[in-house]
């Protein structure tokens, strides 16, 4: 069990990000384990050919058998929305004696030691090669795999989920954020407490008082739970599964979503009637574009339509905006069902 001391001024500057890179390494967890991750499955299938023309067998070490993943590969973000290549060559940069000393930590499995695949025996002597090596390999993967169109949907999944999130720390609390976040995670008196059931970790007890660095909270398409670091400099971190992760399968290719009701579509239209269905849990102009296979000029038209009536609110986040049903939305979708 892990227990984090919050005071007020540590609250206040509690914050949350998300990492393009740490989302490159723990998509690999997906792989490794299909059946935890089924929402991955078919954008996986999807990028096949490209993966096998890729430093397969470094990528798939990067995860070691008890999931444990070595801790240079996912840097402390710096900021709420790290660039990747900003990331990467923050990886790239790590000290040779950190690189080797991570990859056998994550290899010993807190006590349930594998051996290191034939890619990382044949380099960890060398560091600065295999860091080298795995820049490339991650550079490449990210690039050919995951930027064209599974990271605009993933983000979006992040995006809403932090949305989400500052709305109940604004409308219930930090004992609402917490009670909500995980059910890893418990909130008392000033105390956030974090119980991972994980065998190598489950009995260590550390006691973290955080005296004004604040607290990072990150969500990840790749938790089955909250997880913590407290081993790097900075303020503690804890790493907790995106809220609506399970959508990312949702619409894949140019298809429509389930149709909603008629007395809906005869009032506001198909189209926007379609938008409304959508729009349970948010999503920007772009995905929303991706997934009826039209242009994100048509989506946007309707957008504007149906904010205008009141039946979306709208979140700025960065240059992006984040539309979602309104609770007058919510109401005519729920009316129009019939």
């Amino acid at each position: 069990m892990f227990e984090f001391r919050l005071g007020v001024d540590d609250l206040a500057a509690t914050w949350f990000g998300y990492s393009a890179l740490q989302e490159t390494v723990l998509s690999m967890r997906a792989r490794r384990s299909p059946g935890r991750y089924p929402e991955q499955q078919p954008w996986i299938a999807g990028w096949q050919e490209r993966y096998e023309t890729l430093d397969t067998e470094l990528l798939e070490s990067m995860i070691a058998p008890v999931g444990f993943v070595p801790d240079f590969l996912t840097p402390r973000p710096a900021g709420p929305r790290p660039d990747f290549a900003a990331e990467l060559a923050r990886l790239a940069a790590t000290p040779a004696e950190v690189v080797r000393a991570d990859v056998l930590e994550a290899y010993r499995g807190g006590g349930t030691p594998s051996p290191l695949p034939p890619v990382l025996a044949a380099l960890i002597d060398d560091p600065a090669a295999l860091t080298a090596r795995v820049a490339e390999a991650l550079d490449a993967y990210w690039t050919r795999c995951l930027s064209p169109a599974w990271w605009p949907r993933a983000r979006s999944v992040l995006e809403a989920d932090i949305a989400h999130r500052g709305r109940m720390l604004s409308e219930r609390g930090a004992e609402g954020l917490f009670a909500d976040l995980d059910d890893r995670l418990t909130w008392h008196a000033g105390v956030l407490r974090l119980v991972d059931p994980h065998p190598a970790v489950k009995a260590v007890g550390t006691t973290v008082d955080v005296a004004g660095r604040g607290l990072v909270l990150i969500p990840t398409l790749f938790g089955l739970g909250a997880q913590t670091d407290v081993t790097q400099a900075g303020p503690p971190l804890v790493c907790y599964p995106a809220r609506g992760k399970a959508t990312m399968a949702e619409g894949l290719g140019p298809q429509r979503p389930e149709r909603a009701g008629g007395a809906l579509e005869g009032l506001i239209g198909a189209p926007r009637a379609r938008l409304l269905a959508m729009l349970t849990v948010p999503a920007s102009t772009t995905e929303l574009a991706q997934r009826l296979g039209v242009t994100p000029g048509a989506v946007s038209r309707h957008l504007g339509a149906l904010a205008s009536a009141g039946l979306l609110d709208r979140t700025r986040h960065g240059h992006r905006v984040l539309y979602r049903r309104s609770r007058l939305g919510d109401a005519l979708a729920a009316g129009g069902d019939g």
